[in-house]
């Protein structure tokens, strides 16, 4: 059960991620798509685990390791952003959400 703080922090860094991934996926990500699903985030505020979705894109693992490359990149920014509200950024652990997949798949046995 995530405390109200975890879940606002969350909310926060989820929504800064979305914009920076916006503003910056032709120059830093090579135009992909991404989606930020959500944002998980530990009890000291230290470690958030962000589930991201990609569109368009045949190597999806490929796709999440471009991303993860740019892990430093992204986390510089993110402190720009949020620095005032956090005493400290958390760290950014990348994570593959496959439930969009999923959800098709389901779909598709229903339909057969």
């Amino acid at each position: 059960m995530a405390s109200i703080r975890q879940e606002r922090v969350s909310e926060l860094i989820k929504r800064e991620l979305s914009i920076l991934f916006q503003r910056e996926s032709t120059t830093w990500f090579g135009g992909l798509f991404i989606t930020v699903t959500q944002v998980r985030i530990g009890p000291d505020l230290g470690l958030a685990r962000v589930y991201l979705s990609f569109m368009a894109v045949a190597d999806k693992e490929k796709a999440l390791q471009t991303v993860e490359t740019e892990n430093w990149r992204v986390r510089k920014a993110l402190g720009g952003k949020v620095g005032k509200q956090l005493r400290r950024v958390p760290e950014l652990n990348f994570y593959l959400d496959d439930s969009l997949d999923f959800v098709d798949e389901v779909d598709q046995a229903l339909k057969s």
